[in-house]
C-alpha cells in the first residue's frame, strides 16, 4: 500500500493519510445510544475519552444525539447542552483532535466556537446546506458521509460515489479545502445488510475520489445480522470488519473498542503497510 499520500491539520496533529490506520474514539452523550454506551454527564464523558486516549485513539468523536433509525429527534439547544461542556473540558485535558457529531447547524458553530476542530454530518449534509459553508468559512476539515435513509438504492456503489462526487463538489464550492475533506461511505444509513458487507468488500473503490476514508462499522446492526449478536457482543464482528477495512483502504476507522481496534489496526498495518 503507497505510503503517505496527502497530510490533513486536525486541531495541532497532522494526519498523514497512508502513512498509518488512525483511531476514532467515540463518545455518546445520547442516552438513547443504539450501542448502550450512552453517557450522562460531560464529566463521565471526559473520564472516558481520557481512557480512549490512554488506548491509543488519535481523534474523540463526540455526538449528543443518537442517529440510529427510530431515534427520536432533539432540539439543538438540548444537544448543545449535551455536547459543549465536554468539548470545552476536553480541549483543555485531553491532547488530542475533537470531532463533533452532528447535522445541526446551530450546533456545529457552538462546537467549533468551543474547541472543535472537526466537523462529522452523517445526515449527507441534506439536514443543512450552510453546515458546508460553516467547513469552508472556518477553514474546518469535515466528515461527509454518503446516506442513503428514505431513499433505498439498488447500485449501492454507484449511488455512494455520485452522492460523495456531488458532496465534495459543493464543499470545495464552498472553500473548503480538499485535504480537509474526509469521505464515509456511510456503513447503515439506509443500506441492507448485504449491502453494507459489499461496501466494506469494495471499499477500495472509493480511492478514486483521493481523499482520506472514514470507516465505521463499530457494533452496527448488519454485525448483529450476521453474527446474531447484542450490540455488546459485536466485538469479533467490530474486529473482521475493521481489518478488512483496512486492508480494502480505510485510513481511519470509528470504533467504541479503541484498546482492541488498536490492536487490530497495528497487526494489520503491518502486513499491509509494512510496518512492524
Amino acid at each position: 500500500m503507497d505510503k503517505v499520500r496527502s497530510t490533513t491539520t486536525i486541531g495541532n496533529t497532522l494526519f498523514h493519510w497512508g502513512e498509518r490506520t488512525f483511531i476514532m474514539g467515540i463518545i455518546n452523550l445520547s442516552p438513547d445510544s443504539f450501542s448502550g454506551d450512552g453517557l450522562r454527564s460531560a464529566e463521565d464523558a471526559l473520564g472516558k475519552a481520557q481512557k480512549l486516549v490512554q488506548d491509543g485513539a488519535d481523534i474523540i468523536d463526540v455526538g449528543g444525539e443518537s442517529t440510529r433509525p427510530d431515534a427520536k429527534p432533539i432540539e439543538p439547544e438540548e444537544e448543545i447542552r449535551h455536547v459543549i461542556p465536554f468539548i470545552e473540558m476536553a480541549k483543555k485535558s485531553l491532547g488530542v483532535p475533537i470531532s463533533v457529531d452532528t447535522s445541526k447547524i446551530t450546533v456545529a458553530e457552538k462546537a467549533l466556537e468551543a474547541g472543535a476542530d472537526m466537523l462529522n454530518d452523517v445526515s449527507g449534509l441534506t439536514n443543512s446546506a450552510r453546515m458546508i459553508e460553516l467547513a469552508g468559512n472556518r477553514k474546518a476539515p469535515i466528515v461527509i458521509t454518503s446516506n442513503q435513509r428514505g431513499n433505498p438504492v439498488q447500485d449501492i456503489l454507484g449511488s455512494i460515489l455520485n452522492q460523495l462526487v456531488e458532496m465534495i463538489e459543493k464543499a470545495e464550492q464552498a472553500g473548503v479545502l480538499r485535504e480537509n475533506i474526509v469521505i464515509d461511505p456511510g456503513i447503515g444509513f439506509g443500506k441492507t445488510v448485504e449491502q453494507n458487507l459489499e461496501i466494506i468488500r469494495r471499499l477500495d473503490e472509493l480511492k478514486i475520489l483521493k481523499c482520506p476514508i472514514l470507516l465505521g462499522t463499530s457494533r452496527k446492526s448488519f454485525i448483529g445480522a450476521v453474527l446474531g449478536t447484542p450490540p455488546e457482543e459485536r466485538l469479533e464482528g467490530t474486529a473482521a470488519t475493521t481489518a478488512i477495512g483496512i486492508m480494502k483502504g480505510a485510513d481511519m476507522v470509528r470504533v467504541h473498542d479503541v484498546k482492541q481496534m488498536k490492536l487490530i489496526a497495528k497487526m494489520s498495518d503491518a502486513v499491509i503497510r509494512g510496518q512492524e
